[in-house]
């Protein structure tokens, strides 16, 4: 396996996989596929360590193959894989083409690569050219593919201008889940009465990002104002959609269901919902949530501060619902508009 390793991969990849020990097992399968079938007929059976050495960019159904890597992997078992991100791929290109012709190959490399995927009226042009291999994939879609298909991190490293994941798998791939990959979010968001609606949005995050949440309140835990602090999962033009409000835009449909009020608790994940105090919690289900949150008129600072708000609101709210909503509504206008508040 060493000499297969060293020949596929290299030297240093060979160092690498060699002195951390992922070797060390007997029950180890090494590979360099893309296919997912080729991982079931090398036997079937469950493994310690899988790697597989050819690059997930070049897998055409990324998801299949971590998913077949999962079903042959132990409880615990370590996962491998091999990928050229976004921004390596950015760096590459940029090295290996003169100035400007560098910068007008990766625009177009951008648009084909990037935005024609995730478009309803493109999407079907770029799979008849690439029948959906050599992929582009920053790393955050990366973290939240392994995530949803059953795997946690256990590792990165940056090697020869690839970024190698080392992942350990924690249970079964998610089930029952339609991961968003388009422009349009459908996410999953608690209600009133507990009961879970979809919520429309303008992604301002990277796709499969959703799943890496509990990841990133982890390593980073939450900034001033309740936000995730260094939310690497948020795209340049999402923080441009987010300042501009442009990103809350399609919840007028969640507005017009009746799903949502005009003025209301902002509708929470399940993850971080579950940040709040168990009383909160219970406060929140009493109401619909909102399109305008008491956040923007209060403008509070932690998490404390926030359930306090809320509190506050809802508390109000169920004495004086059209007053509370009215009084609310023009704090908020006044806010946004006089003193710039965003959506951040």
């Amino acid at each position: 396996m060493e000499e297969f390793i060293r020949k596929y991969s290299g030297d240093e990849v060979c160092s690498f996989i060699m002195e951390n020990g992922y070797l060390d097992s007997a029950n180890t399968l090494v590979v360099a596929t893309g296919e997912p079938m080729n991982l079931i007929t090398t036997g079937g059976h469950s493994y310690d360590t899988v790697l597989n050495l050819k690059r997930v960019n070049k897998i055409k159904d990324v998801n299949t193959f971590f998913q077949t890597a999962n079903k042959i992997l132990k409880l615990d078992g370590r996962f491998i894989c091999c990928v050229e991100t976004m921004g390596q791929r950015k760096k590459r290109i940029l090295k290996k083409y003169f100035f400007p012709f560098n910068l007008v190959y990766f625009f177009f490399d951008y648009i084909f690569k990037r935005v024609f995927p995730k478009t309803r009226f493109t999407r079907w042009f770029y799979l008849w050219v690439t029948d959906d291999r050599n992929r582009v994939m920053s790393n955050p879609e990366i973290m939240g593919r392994l995530y949803y298909n059953g795997f946690k991190e256990e590792k990165r490293e940056l090697i020869d201008g690839y970024t190698y994941y080392v992942y350990r798998k924690f249970r079964e791939p998610l089930q029952n889940e339609n991961p968003s990959y388009g422009t349009m979010l459908r996410m999953k968001r608690i209600g009133k009465g507990g009961k879970t609606i979809t919520v429309y949005k303008l992604r301002t995050m990277v796709p499969y990002s959703e799943y890496i949440q509990d990841y990133v309140y982890e390593h980073n835990n939450l900034k001033e104002g309740g936000k995730f602090k260094d939310d690497f999962r948020i795209t340049r033009l999402g923080g441009i959609f987010r300042k501009t409000w442009l990103d809350e835009v399609p919840m007028v449909w969640n507005l017009m269901k009746g799903e949502i009020k005009l003025v209301g608790v902002r509708p929470l994940s399940p993850h971080y919902l579950s940040l709040y105090t168990p009383e909160i919690q219970e406060l929140r289900a009493t109401v619909k949530p909102g399109l305008l949150p008491p956040f923007y008129a209060d403008m509070p600072k932690t998490l404390e501060e926030i359930m306090d708000s809320e509190k506050r609101y809802i508390e109000q709210y169920k004495k004086h619902p059209f007053k509370t909503d009215t009084r609310y509504f023009f704090k908020i206008l006044k806010n946004i508009i006089f003193h710039r508040k965003r959506s951040s």
